[in-house]
């Protein structure tokens, strides 16, 4: 039975990876940072199970600011593969909060190499979630392993760091780790403060009448949207090759925010069209036919299944999105597109959920929790 260590183990990532490898027969380590609140909502369903934790799955206090922690933990645990997919790892925010985004997101990974050679675990494989943030103002189109990197946040430039702190650890102590440049996945479980996760559930309260409007920032971002699942799968076969190495993860598709926004109202019934521009643009009603709302989700008006019921009073010209300049970026990244030639080659990986799909399966997700919810 092999054994694996996960930091970020309650986020997106990490329970699917979580989920992905208990399959495969492994022993799974988590590092959880202690909170007043319960923070592990997305494998509780994994943590409610007898059958699974203290047996299968065991979760340790730690933090990757914490050197000793990280020394303890990995004297304690003795893993044959490590996840390191644990961050501050929201782009806005790391302008508001640039110090301690490093100390975890750079020197974090340098902490967790540094505690491998105290420790002496010579055999550990050691994954590194590095990120398409790195490219930032891309400069070829579509981004590889080659590209050259020009990080626009302190999260890009603090994993930055930690990217070229895993090739030098690699080339100097000869540690088995690896970089995956992991463009943006995402899934029901993205975090509600990240754009596709926000854009699905506003538009989930707004055809039910709990919200009134979807606000957003740079409509015209582009971004490679993958399903964090197969993602995760990737990870782990990141791990299985013979030999340690960088690879980007990526669709190789690039689409808006705007279009984002748009393919979730679609599939409410709701059509958009565009009013203005610039910080006055504006997304007003075209359409809607909340049939499509209802045919989403198993909708039965026999049964008091829900909290709230769909918001009938939605009409022509009401305007569902609009500009909040708080949400622009410092410094922008326009474009992100990858191209992942060299993990389909060599690792038999491909992204194989399309766009459309993904944001079907996001909003058919979030409408069902919001109506039966009703938050």
């Amino acid at each position: 039975m092999k054994r694996a260590l996960i930091t970020g183990i309650t986020g997106q990532d990490g329970s699917y990876l979580t989920e992905l490898l208990l399959k495969k027969g492994y022993e799974v380590h988590g590092i959880i940072r202690r909170s007043s609140s319960f923070n592990t909502g997305r494998i509780d369903h994994l943590y409610n199970d007898p059958e699974i934790l203290d047996k299968k799955l065991f979760l340790h206090y730690g933090d990757l600011v914490d050197t000793s922690n990280l020394n303890r933990l990995l004297e304690k645990i003795e893993p044959d593969e490590i996840y390191n997919l644990a961050a501050q790892s929201h782009v806005k925010v790391s302008f508001q909060v640039p110090d301690y985004t490093a100390q975890v997101d750079a020197l974090g990974t340098l902490r967790f190499l540094d505690a491998i050679r105290e420790v002496g675990l010579r055999k550990v494989k050691f994954y590194q979630a590095s990120t398409s943030e790195l490219y930032g103002k891309a400069q070829q189109i579509p981004q590889d392993e080659k590209t050259p990197f020009y990080p626009r946040s302190p999260y890009g430039v603090a994993k930055l760091y930690g990217y070229w702190i895993i090739v030098n650890y690699r080339e100097a102590y000869n540690i088995f780790a690896s970089n995956g440049i992991l463009f943006n996945h995402e899934s029901p479980r993205r975090g509600e403060t990240f754009v596709t996760r926000k854009i699905t559930r506003a538009a989930s309260r707004i055809v039910t009448g709990l919200q009134e409007r979807l606000r957003l920032g740079n409509l015209d971002a582009k971004r490679d949207w993958g399903y964090a699942p197969e993602y995760c799968e990737g990870m782990w076969k990141i791990l299985q090759h013979d030999k340690a190495d960088d690879f980007v993860l990526a669709t190789g598709e690039t689409h808006t925010v705007r279009e984002f926004a748009e393919l979730a109202f679609s599939n409410l019934g709701i059509e958009i069209k565009w009013d203005g521009k610039g910080k006055n643009e504006r997304g007003k009603i075209k359409s809607v036919d909340l049939g499509k709302a209802r045919n989403l989700v198993k909708y039965s008006t026999g049964k008091n299944l829900y909290a709230v019921d769909f918001n009938t009073g939605l009409k022509k010209e009401d305007v569902v999105v609009s500009i909040d300049e708080n949400y622009y970026r410092p410094t922008e990244v326009d474009l992100l597109i990858g191209d992942p030639s060299k993990v389909k080659k060599i690792l038999g990986w491909k992204a194989k959920t399309r766009f459309e799909e993904l944001v079907k399966l996001m909003i058919k997700t979030d409408l069902d929790k919001v109506l039966r919810r009703g938050f």
